[in-house]
């Protein structure tokens, strides 16, 4: 567990010939809370299905995925679903589709904690009621004999958050977690995904469009544009100063939550059809800050600042920090 850490080197899917994930470069260590954010069909969920080998048959995956020793891309079946649901969770978008309506939830958990802990008998009985207890559903041991349409939206999202903890994960992937539910419970769900990251000592990818809910939780932020990481920052520093002009435009279109009160400004336009993506910078032609080179070029993702990234080309380059002097010498 100390030194779990997920790295995406060059991650590219392409579908039927159509490349919808340009080379993603990202990665997780233990204990990170790591945000991706971008309007919809920019890449934020396809990026993490590809990585665990969730998407179709069709989809044509290259690059790297790798978990700390062992590559993910291409891995036979047997090893995928040992990382799966075991040291790699997911949470998908909607659970009211992702857990299975004709069968007890108390059976799904169950499924669960036999294939990757090994538990059987009155052990699984005993674990799902500790689950149950830990997301905050209430009369737990009553409940797990329940099917999922007899739980309301928010009480079917702590049964995927229970089922994901089941296999005691290293990295949780939450996939818009808290879409669909009201404010209140939008705030319990994070908070529950806060707290036990932290008691669990476990990494979190948090993907999602809301800002508000990505500044809440994350230590880091990835924006994703058009299959592509347009920038990469601490969170404080991203939210405080964007670069890139495309996550410029996300945080104008918010509304402020105090001091003077402006006009929203929205971003011209929506995010390009992959099958007819603009030469050069996929976002040129929605910038109002772009110049002919933009065009022309497509910007690789360079360093900006230290512990900062940003794909522009008016964004001057910071050379990368040398590496610690213990790690160069061994």
């Amino acid at each position: 567990m100390a030194s779990t850490r997920l790295t995406l080197s060059g991650l590219t899917v392409r579908f039927d010939g159509v490349t919808v994930l340009h080379g993603i470069d990202l990665s997780i260590g233990k204990g990170e809370a790591l945000g991706l954010v971008g309007e919809s069909g920019s890449g934020k969920s396809v990026t993490w299905l590809a990585a665990l080998g969730l998407l179709p048959g069709k989809a044509r995956v290259s690059g790297s995925a790798r978990l700390d020793d062992l590559e993910l891309v291409g891995a036979r079946p047997a090893a995928l679903d040992k990382v799966r649901g075991g040291r790699v969770a997911m949470i998908f978008q909607d659970p009211t589709s992702a857990l299975n309506p004709v069968l007890k939830v108390g059976t799904q958990i169950g499924e669960a904690l036999s294939l990757h802990r090994g538990l059987s008998g009155r052990a699984i009985k005993a674990e799902a009621k500790r689950l149950f207890d830990l997301v905050g559903i209430p009369d737990a041991e009553r409940r797990l004999s329940a099917y999922p349409h007899e739980f309301s939206g928010g009480q079917n999202q702590r049964v995927m958050i229970a089922m994901a903890l089941a296999g005691a994960p290293d990295i949780l992937v939450a996939d818009e977690p808290t879409t669909a539910l009201d404010v209140t419970i939008q705030a319990q769900i994070l908070d529950l995904l806060n707290t036990v990251r932290r008691e669990m000592g476990m990494a979190l990818v948090l993907i999602s469009h809301d800002l508000g809910v990505i500044a809440e939780t994350c230590d880091r932020v990835a924006v994703m544009y058009a299959g592509r990481i347009v920038e990469e920052a601490p969170a404080a520093e991203l939210f405080a100063a964007p670069r890139h002009p495309y996550a410029q435009g996300l945080l104008n279109s918010l509304p402020p939550l105090g001091g003077a009160r402006r006009k929203l400004v929205s971003i011209p336009g929506v995010v390009p059809d992959p099958r007819a993506l603009p030469k050069g910078c996929a976002f040129a032609p929605r910038c109002t800050q772009a110049a002919e080179i933009c065009r022309e070029v497509v910007p690789a993702l360079r360093n900006a600042a230290t512990d900062r990234r940003v794909a522009c080309v008016f964004e001057p380059v910071v050379p990368a920090p040398a590496p610690d002097r213990e790690l160069e010498l061994a």
